[in-house]
């Protein structure tokens, strides 16, 4: 498994007073396993979380990476960059 660092999105649109964000990152099981954690909401707040189990970190890596894609697909883009927000 290529444990990727955890990935920070954030969506903001003025426009229509939206300001999300979304994190998912991996973490390993007791049992060998892997575990995707995501954690969304509005930028501010506490959010909400959820946490995926899968037997293996190949598993876990494939379903971060299709949710990555379709996050961005949906507009987020990374939190940390150094554009300027617009």
């Amino acid at each position: 498994m290529s444990n990727p660092g955890p990935v920070h999105l954030r969506r903001v649109d003025p426009s229509q007073n939206m300001q999300r964000f979304y994190s998912l990152s991996i973490q390993p099981t007791l049992f060998g396993g892997a575990s995707l954690v995501r954690d969304w909401g509005r930028i501010g707040t506490r959010g909400q979380s959820m946490v995926e189990t899968f037997d293996t970190g190949g598993e876990a890596d494939q379903a971060m990476k299709r949710l990555e894609r379709k996050k961005r697909h949906r507009g987020y883009r990374d939190a940390f960059s150094s554009q300027p927000k617009r």
